[in-house]
């Protein structure tokens, strides 16, 4: 527990993740992890001294795990550390460092075959096969001239932009009105706090996903539940309350 006794420290977290450090390597898929040591270099580069770049680098390192099973270990921690709580110290940068090294350094998966695809997961890398394999990707889009008209110039950062080889980068369609006009400002603010522009696919997986707390897919709620309640869904799962 912190010292305000509302769940684990970051450094608690950090060190769950170093325990477990080779069935998180299991767990992630190549992209997965690499944006997990990304994460964790941001945290070992912030400046210690500044707590806001640190609960944000923090922020991102939460972010990059939620893709493990919900009964591993540092994915069960995750809701427990509340970002608002006690401020992450230096210790949390220091172990950040650390946990680059060691996660590097884990050993590599096995293959793992998808009979759904009849392929092997780590053969589907770009092109068509890539698109088929990816949900995300096979959600209704924009393109970035699409996008840019919407908005009336350049997309700003909080949308969400999927890199797609093929096409291009795509920016998923439920973030803006049916029929036309800018973004929903609601998605706009929901995802600054889901960190979108690092993050485009945790962002993407919590509106597109199923959620308990709001009864339903948050895309689908976007104009039929009131906006704070969206905003305040995301900020539960930011805040880990």
């Amino acid at each position: 527990m912190n010292e305000e006794g509302r769940g684990p420290s970051a450094e608690s977290l950090l060190a769950l993740i170093g325990e477990h450090r080779e069935s998180i390597r299991a767990a992630l898929d190549d992209e997965q992890h690499a944006l997990l040591l990304t994460r964790l270099r941001a945290l070992a580069e912030a400046p210690p001294d500044k707590d806001m770049a640190v609960r944000r680098a923090l922020q991102g390192v939460r972010h990059a795990l939620r893709p493990l099973p919900f009964d591993h270990p540092a994915r069960a921690a995750l809701d427990g550390v509340r970002l608002v709580a006690a401020p992450p110290g230096p210790a949390t940068v220091t172990e950040a460092l650390a946990l680059v090294d060691l996660l590097a350094a884990a050993p590599e998966p096995a293959p793992t075959a998808d009979p759904t695809l009849g392929v092997t997961l780590g053969d589907v890398t770009s092109g068509d096969d890539r698109t088929a394999a990816d949900p995300l990707l096979r959600e209704p889009a924009l393109s970035t001239a699409e996008a840019t008209a919407r908005c009336g110039g350049a997309p700003p950062p909080e949308l969400i932009r999927l890199p797609d080889p093929p096409r291009g980068d795509r920016f998923l369609e439920f973030q803006f009105p049916v029929g036309g006009g800018t973004p929903h400002p609601v998605v706009l603010k929901v995802n600054r706090l889901l960190l979108a522009d690092i993050d485009p696919r945790g962002a993407a997986s919590w509106w597109l996903g199923g959620n308990s707390w709001l009864g339903g897919t948050p895309a689908s709620l976007l104009g039929r539940l009131p906006d704070h309640e969206l905003v305040g869904a995301a900020t539960t799962l930011v805040e880990g309350e």
